[in-house]
């Protein structure tokens, strides 16, 4: 295990017991939580997308103001639905947020997943071409927006205007940013399919099949046979893979009663139904440090990726998901090989507390 870093999904509401009760506090939160995981040596944070909900849903200015107030900590999307961007502007924004980052930006990206709106890429003025289905046109966007990333140039010049006679790049650009974007794959078939296509993979706590084994089993399969079809298509460079998982430490009497009857009750896979597809979902890890070490060092896929994501409770607010944080890379984190890659602080500093 190489990196570790914390996933938040950005929930924010008035009800009781959250410390994110706005849009805003979900915002600013995530800018010091930020701050607070890369004073404790954390490697990256990541936000989920996710339009017409109370979540985070546009992520560029986070992720330029989190590259603003850090120096060293990845940031980066877990994932963003393609079927609502518009390639070509979402090429600019990923540029310029990069740069400002110093390259520190990780796109995680993928066909989207079930979300309250009926149609809402529709609603966003993004309808498929006629014979493609909505997964087919967040891979038709994908594809612009790579293909945009590298400098290559997407429209005609306007000699009248200082465009000269050939194709315009989009601009700014950031020259190594193709090789940070990572797709989302809910199966193994897509996993491979990502690999085909030069693409990072992120996996999350999903899988969109069963086979009967169990999740962790399953996915360190998907992430063979995307090793596998990485070296087939013969990429020159070594690609990265990160899994998910819900890490809930129990280290005092506070986490017990937020966590103790979860322990209880989540520590299993679970299989379901999603988009009309069997899927499996992944069991959380929840209960003392000490053994929790020891069943992350037993997960097949943890093992074969070189990133974990940790889902955090951001509701809890900054100053509970840095603790969090602290006790999982100090009593957990050096069990699966992790090391923090700069010297961190044993708490968050005063940057890490904002209501």
């Amino acid at each position: 295990m190489k990196r570790i870093g914390f996933l938040s999904f950005g929930h924010w509401g008035n009800v009781e017991g959250s410390r994110t009760r706005t849009a805003r506090d979900s915002l600013l939160q995530g800018i010091d939580l930020a701050v607070a995981a890369e004073e404790l040596g954390i490697d990256g944070a990541f936000f989920r997308v996710h339009h017409f909900a109370r979540q985070q849903a546009s992520p560029f200015p986070l992720l330029a103001a989190i590259a603003a107030r850090t120096s060293r900590i990845e940031m980066g999307t877990g994932v963003i639905d393609m079927r609502y961007e518009n390639p070509l502007y979402m090429a600019e924004e990923a540029s310029a947020t990069d740069l400002i980052s110093g390259g520190r930006l990780q796109l995680g990206i993928s066909r989207g997943s079930p979300e309250p709106a009926r149609d809402g890429a529709a609603v966003f003025g993004h309808v498929p071409a006629e014979g493609e289905s909505p997964a087919d046109m967040a891979r038709r966007h994908a594809a612009v927006f790579r293909h945009a990333i590298t400098g290559a140039g997407v429209a005609e010049g306007d000699p009248r205007f200082g465009g000269g006679t050939g194709k315009l790049p989009v601009q700014p650009n950031s020259p190594d940013l193709a090789r940070r974007i990572w797709w989302g794959a809910g199966s193994r078939a897509t996993a491979v399919w990502a690999a085909g296509q030069g693409m990072n993979l992120m996996s999350s706590t999903l899988l969109t099949e069963d086979t009967g084994v169990p999740f962790d089993e399953l996915q360190a399969e998907q992430i063979s046979m995307f090793h596998q079809a990485w070296a087939d298509a013969g990429h020159q460079h070594t690609p990265r893979v990160s899994v998910s998982r819900s890490v809930l430490p129990i280290a005092d009497e506070e986490d017990r009663r937020y966590f103790g009857l979860s322990a209880l009750r989540e520590k299993r896979d679970q299989v379901g139904i999603i988009d009309g597809l069997v899927a499996r979902f992944g069991k959380s890890y929840v209960g003392e440090p000490g053994v929790i070490a020891e069943e992350l060092a037993a997960d097949a896929a943890v093992q074969a990726a070189d990133t974990l994501l940790l889902t955090v409770p951001n509701q809890l607010g900054v100053d509970f998901n840095a603790k969090l944080l602290g006790t999982i890379a100090r009593h957990i984190a050096p069990a699966i090989g992790w090391q923090p890659k700069w010297p961190a602080s044993a708490a968050p500093g005063p940057e890490a507390s904002r209501g």
